[in-house]
């Protein structure tokens, strides 16, 4: 793999020449405490840039996988896809380790049987560029062993003073660090030892910690305790933590018909297990009626039903979850609970 390094008087002009080639989105301050990333209109824009921000309010997912999106158009006489405009190429700077492999997970649940090719289409046209972060008092991506990441992204950038160490891992980072090749360096032995400083700094600075090891396990032998009562309780099923959550991916699926009574479209919007409908059926049969049915079924998903699918749990340990849930459940400190740490 390769390596270069930035110093950091050099990130602003070398994002800016990221737009030669693509728009460019970038992290920003939204709010007190909240960030989002929005597209570079203009050079100025740069300085709204936000390098120490802990997660976005909505993960990638919502580049890739609309909130609501036209899947086709009807009429009498057959049916149409909407041409998608794929002519932009985007490039995203400052993306981190746990939602990079948010993305990774997105991949290998649309590419199952059923491909989804409006997820597909959409993420070819962009450029993921990573960027190394600090914990919180929210993240725990170091217990689900999505701190870092060796593929999903075309570069990635890592803190070192007054620079970044960058890997390059695709030929699409290799072309964008070469439209720029006079802003970086070679990166020496002093280089690598701050790197390692701070990789071990990083790993000191988690506050929350979960063993994911027997966790599948002592849900199912946990499967009628008292606990899923509790937390469907206090549960309000609003959906928040499925909303932001970077892996959860369930989608409902309606019709809309024009004015002629003639045509119309089919559209899909985000749904979650947590709603109250999002399991009935035909006839007004509900398969999780309770809230704490609808809790554990969702909790379950994430920790030990996905694994049993695709070898690791869905959840990548961002936090968002648990910073914006109204009814403040802590799904570390809960399963820590169950599992009596």
């Amino acid at each position: 793999m390769k390596f270069l390094k930035l110093p950091t008087n050099n990130l602003y002009e070398f994002i800016l020449n990221l737009r030669k080639i693509g728009e460019v989105h970038i992290p920003i301050k939204k709010g007190v405490k909240s960030s989002v990333f929005r597209k570079i209109n203009e050079p100025v824009d740069i300085d709204k840039i936000q390098l120490d921000y802990h997660r976005t309010i909505l993960p990638l997912k919502k580049y890739f996988y609309h909130p609501t999106e036209t899947m086709f158009e009807f009429s009498k006489t057959g049916f149409v896809q909407p041409e998608q405009s794929l002519e932009v190429h985007d490039i995203i700077f400052g993306v981190h380790a746990c939602d990079i492999h948010g993305v990774l997970t997105l991949d290998l649940v649309f590419s199952g049987k059923y491909r989804d090719d409006y997820y597909f289409n959409r993420k070819k046209n962009v450029s993921l560029i990573g960027l190394s972060c600090m914990p919180d008092e929210f993240c725990f991506c170091n217990s689900m062993a999505t701190d870092y990441v060796e593929t999903g992204f075309d570069l990635f950038f890592s803190e070192i003073p007054d620079a970044y160490l960058v890997r390059v891992g695709t030929s699409k980072g290799d072309d964008m660090l070469n439209l720029s090749r006079p802003l970086f360096e070679e990166i020496t032995h002093e280089d690598i030892n701050a790197h390692k400083d701070y990789s071990l700094a990083r790993k000191k600075a988690f506050k929350r910690s979960l063993d994911i090891r027997n966790l599948p396990e002592i849900m199912d032998l946990e499967y009628e305790s008292n606990l899923w009562d509790e937390l469907g309780n206090r549960c309000t099923s609003c959906g928040t933590c499925s909303m932001v959550c970077p892996t959860c991916y369930c989608y409902r699926i309606f019709d809309t018909i024009n004015m002629d009574m003639e045509s119309g479209q089919r559209r899909r919007q985000w749904d979650c297990c947590l709603f109250r409908d999002h399991a009935m059926v035909a006839g007004g049969h509900n398969f999780r009626q309770s809230r704490s049915d609808r809790f554990k079924h969702r909790w379950l998903h994430k920790q030990q039903s996905f694994a049993g699918v695709f070898g690791r749990p869905s959840c990548v340990g961002c936090g968002r979850c648990i910073e914006d849930c109204p009814a403040k459940i802590d799904i570390v400190a809960e399963s820590n609970k169950i599992q009596r740490v």
